[in-house]
């Protein structure tokens, strides 16, 4: 689970043109680039903390990855809770049963590989605490007393749930019509790939924004989109930010082929959006790249599709 968790991760980065980790940890200004760079080795499960870092940085909304978090660190959990070794330190299991929340304090920014979680941040909302956990430590040295260690732990300003998937990658998760259309946030600025290189959103030609699919179905999704700049797009297309589909996500192809364009001109970009049998909020999110599979316009939002999976 850890291993794939990290797959994730490596494809997402990959997805936005494989930005070096110390750039990413520049446009965080939260994370070193070493723990962002052991986020994507496998080797252990990464903070959520460090995992919301990540995927920010890569332009994709975190609570995409939420699901996928909770069933790798459920994972770990199990793992920890069955090992009957008696010389982990109580650092671990106080890990361990916190949801794989360090409560040590980090140096923000550190350029020393350290624990990849970041302190609690305050709560802007109600704090949400969990239940209380009694560890129970080995006896101390000298003394036949067992030591009890109560943790609480502030998770943020709500309770953990299922993601409602609002972004970055092609989740389906439960999800009412009121949470449609999903509220994003602009990226980070940054310039486009070439030089004078320009696009600009007309119109949703098909599947506008919370139009209610039924499961199952296909349909196409057409955009239609401008060359606002001086660069002619030849070989551009739209890649979809998380290649990895699952049997409960919306169905597309990864790479839309877009025609070629010349400045100044409209194009309709089409895609089949198969459903899947699950009800739910369905946000797929795509960017647009030029012949190389470089991210032409990285300092924009992405191109995106959002229906409510349900019966009509």
């Amino acid at each position: 689970m850890i291993e794939d968790f990290a797959e994730a991760l490596r494809d997402l980065r990959n997805a936005v043109g494989n930005p070096p980790f110390r750039e990413m940890s520049g446009r965080s200004g939260a994370i070193s680039h070493t723990t962002l760079h052991e986020a994507t080795k496998g080797n252990r499960l990464p903070s959520w903390e460090t995992t919301v870092e990540f995927v920010k940085v890569c332009d994709a909304d975190p609570a995409a990855y939420r699901e996928r978090w909770e069933a790798a660190n459920l994972a770990v959990r199990s793992v920890s809770a069955g090992s009957p070794s008696a010389d982990r330190s109580a650092d671990g299991l106080a890990a361990s049963v916190t949801g794989g929340v360090d409560l040590r304090t980090v140096e923000i920014g550190s350029e020393t590989p350290a624990p990849d979680v970041q302190p609690p941040r305050p709560s802007s909302g109600r704090l949400w605490l969990s239940r209380p956990v009694a560890l129970v430590a080995a006896a101390v040295i000298l003394g036949a007393a067992a030591v009890i260690v109560v943790v609480t732990v502030n998770r943020g300003s709500e309770p953990s749930r299922p993601s409602t998937n609002p972004t970055g990658s092609p989740s389906i998760a439960a999800a009412a019509p009121a949470e449609c259309p999903v509220r994003v946030t602009n990226p980070p600025w940054a310039p486009p790939l070439h030089k004078g290189d320009a696009a600009v959103f007309v119109e949703d030609v098909t599947l506008a924004d919370c139009t209610r699919v039924a499961p199952g179905k296909t349909m196409p999704k057409v955009w239609r989109l401008k060359n606002a700049g001086n660069v002619p797009w030849k070989g551009y297309s739209l890649r979809r930010l998380d290649p990895t589909q699952r049997a409960d996500h919306c169905q597309t192809i990864s790479d839309v082929p877009i025609e070629d364009t010349e400045p100044g001109e409209t194009v309709d970009i089409r895609t089949d959006v198969t459903t899947p049998r699950k009800p739910g909020l369905c946000y797929v999110r795509f960017k647009m790249v030029d012949a190389s599979g470089t991210v032409a316009f990285p300092g924009s939002r992405p191109i995106n599709f959002q229906i409510i999976v349900g019966e009509l």
